[in-house]
């Protein structure tokens, strides 16, 4: 059995008088993502999700993009290419059989 269990983990911390903050980190094969466009208002979302937590990211206040708004999708976007490059790069370095002892989501 592998030591890398699949797991997702949320936490909130609630301090008075302070901003609460919310953490999630995901772990899963079992990751869903999309990204699309909400008719009726409209406006474009990115959706992460597995079975025990959902993240959603839209636009500022649900309202009309932004300029922050694009500020934030394009760091979004060097992010996420980022982690594909490292993603691949790792992959590509680990022995042949790795995936066969992965759990399957």
């Amino acid at each position: 059995m592998s030591e890398h269990t699949p797991y997702t983990y949320v936490t909130l911390s609630l301090r008075p008088e302070s901003t609460p903050h919310v953490g999630v980190s995901f772990h899963t094969p079992g990751l869903k993502v999309r990204a699309g466009l909400l008719f009726d208002s409209p406006r474009p979302y990115l959706e992460l999700c597995s079975y025990e937590a959902n993240v959603h990211v839209s636009t500022t206040g649900a309202g009309p993009v932004t300029d922050a708004d694009l500020a934030i999708a394009r760091e979004i976007f060097t992010a996420a290419a980022r982690y594909l490059a490292d993603c691949e790069q790792l992959h590509a370095e680990q022995p042949a059989n790795s995936d066969a002892a992965e759990p399957a989501g």
